[in-house]
């Protein structure tokens, strides 16, 4: 932070994406108030950072994932061109990076999918061989398991330019409900998908405000007040499945936690790409609120290394390729019948057969 006689000033830096900017926005004013809360006349100026898959248009598994968007980011945090930076948190690497922190994780929107299709039809009710856009391998998986004979069409860009595509060439577009909430979009969603049936992306949802360890001590206490620890203990689950899975940017993996009282309560899926094969485990922790923060968050880091462990065991690579950097592109003789969505079950019994 940089004094000067009217108070306090703060560099946030963001992609300069509508997304990005909103949602930083959100969390520059917010930061505000938290100041004014303190007495302190707090000011955030937004730093516009351009990242490489800001400006490389190639398909988003061949640039690296989506860690992408957040190196340039972490750079400039480093470099100290910003004093926080703003992450979807989906888009950060799993792994913790040295002199970096995650100071906040605030109150999660909702991180389902939705379905805009280009006349309102949820997803039973697209034609057959409807076109559908999406830049996710695991959004295609799970589309293709309930629709085998939708044609998954691979898009990127931003939030408006895919939703411009309904008035192109395609029949629908899979994106996230948090990002077209924040869009003042949620007008466009056809259907929210089913978090059982697509299961979000690790993290889907919640966005990250990152600092340097060593930021100014007020600062750190500012953010401190923006975080939401129920987001925090789920991300940290999630995340630290990934993380022990050694999941690639392309492996069509989905994970979700949730708090149900004080029991914390992780769900993941994996499918081959062509929808045709899946498993859907699930673990639950108690966690008892006389702990201290960072002994829950210890225990979310563990269920989720446990459940990537269920996992493995229970065949999930042989399902598909975890470490995938790179999207395969099934065919269409390859897509599965109807009947492959996954069923639902609990505990750790493999829910995804080939048939």
């Amino acid at each position: 932070m940089i004094h000067d006689e009217t108070g306090m000033r703060l560099r946030l830096g963001t992609r300069g994406s509508a997304l990005a900017l909103a949602q930083s926005g959100m969390i520059a004013r917010r930061v505000e108030e938290a100041g004014r809360a303190r007495g302190l006349a707090l000011e955030v100026e937004l730093v516009r950072i351009t990242t490489k898959g800001d400006v490389d248009r190639s398909p988003l598994s061949a640039l690296g994932g989506t860690g992408v968007f957040v190196a340039r980011l972490r750079e400039a945090l480093a470099k100290g061109e910003c004093g926080l930076a703003v992450h979807s948190c989906k888009d950060l690497p799993s792994g913790e990076v040295e002199g970096l922190t995650l100071a906040a994780l605030p109150a999660r929107e909702d991180p389902r999918d939705a379905l805009c299709s280009h006349t309102g039809a949820t997803l039973a009710a697209l034609p057959e061989g409807a076109r559908v856009g999406t830049g996710s391998p695991r959004r295609s998986a799970a589309i293709l398991a309930a629709r085998p004979d939708l044609e998954l069409v691979d898009i990127r860009g931003n939030v408006p330019t895919r939703l411009a595509r309904l008035d192109e060439d395609l029949d629908a577009v899979v994106l996230a409900v948090a990002g077209l909430k924040r869009l003042g979009l949620a007008d466009r969603i056809s259907q929210i998908l089913d978090a059982r049936e697509v299961v979000p992306a690790p993290a889907q949802g919640a966005l990250a405000i990152e600092t340097r360890s060593d930021a100014d001590p007020l600062l750190l206490d500012l953010l401190a007040a923006l975080d939401d620890p129920a987001t925090r203990l789920a991300v940290t689950a999630e995340r630290a499945l990934m993380n022990a899975l050694g999941a690639g940017c392309a492996a069509p993996v989905g994970a979700l936690a949730r708090m149900e009282g004080e029991r914390l309560i992780l769900e993941s899926s994996v499918r081959s790409a062509d929808g045709r094969r899946g498993l859907r485990l699930e673990e639950a922790i108690s966690l008892s609120p006389s702990d201290s923060l960072s002994s829950r968050i210890s225990a979310a880091r563990g269920l989720g290394a446990r459940l990537a462990r269920a996992l493995i065991d229970a065949g999930a690579a042989g399902i598909t390729d975890l470490h995938a950097s790179k999207a395969p592109h099934p065919s269409p003789q390859a897509r599965p019948d109807p009947s492959t969505a996954l069923s639902d079950a609990p505990g750790k019994t493999p829910l995804g057969t080939d048939r």
